[in-house]
């Protein structure tokens, strides 16, 4: 779905693709329509068969921290004024940083790769 400014409507935008030969639109296409209109069964372009697609989804799931540790992660959780608590803590990483000792900062050079 498209997000919709002031006063717009939002359609869905469904995938369609050629069952032959693609035309200027490529093999998939895009269309903006209302839920309820019909599903096209030819090309707007050339008149070809089409069908429509089951378009992929974004589902977004939350990460532990166990999660995000064993990623490469750091997560820092706020636990007072200027201290923070990194619950992926590895290795020789002080498992508290505070912002006026940065000598408690985690080690984010090891965790950086090219």
């Amino acid at each position: 779905m498209r997000e919709a400014g002031e006063g717009q409507t939002v359609m869905p935008v469904y995938e369609y693709e050629h069952e032959q030969e693609p035309c200027g639109l490529g093999k998939c296409f895009e269309v903006t329509q209302s839920i309820s209109s019909v599903r096209l069964a030819s090309c707007p372009q050339c008149g070809g068969p089409v069908r429509r697609l089951i378009s992929l989804v974004a589902i977004s799931a939350p990460k532990t921290s166990s999660d995000l540790k064993n990623m490469g992660f750091t997560k820092l959780v706020r636990r007072d004024k200027g201290v923070y608590e990194n619950v992926t803590a590895t290795g020789k990483e002080s498992r508290y940083w505070d912002a006026s000792k940065p000598e408690t900062m985690p080690d984010l050079k090891s965790k950086i790769r090219d």
